[in-house]
């Protein structure tokens, strides 16, 4: 089972997962291309992964952003992590979903449409 915080990610919408990682698409992207690139190891904080997990989440984060550029005819990137409550790892998260009622989040539907369609660019290589 792959979690994302308190919340259990579907397979569906989930586009690449490695040993170690996984990729899904976002079910309230903030721009087009907005994915995230999570261990499959919960951990409370990015000091807690292991060199093999760091070295796998990186890995995976410019293998992604290849393909989000690629897909979504992108020029640059934003990779950032959120490492700790003041960071925003909880705070915003919980503002940005309040913001819109749950009735503006893509449908599981949607999410999965898009997880397919990025899949394909990984089971090409």
């Amino acid at each position: 089972m792959l979690r994302f915080g308190q919340h259990i990610i579907k397979p569906s919408v989930v586009f690449l997962k490695t040993e170690l990682s996984f990729a899904l698409v976002n079910r309230k992207p903030v721009v087009p291309g907005h994915v995230l690139v999570c261990p499959l190891r919960p951990v409370e904080r990015f000091r807690d992964l292991c060199p093999e997990e760091v070295a796998d989440l990186f890995r995976m984060a410019q293998r992604v952003g290849n393909v989000v550029e690629k897909h979504f005819g992108a020029t640059s990137l934003t990779i950032s992590i959120q490492d700790g409550p003041e960071a925003g790892q909880t705070v915003k998260l919980q503002r940005h979903d309040k913001e819109d009622s749950p009735d503006k989040w893509r449908t599981e539907e949607e999410m999965a449409a898009e997880a397919a369609i990025l899949k394909k660019y990984f089971q090409e290589n």
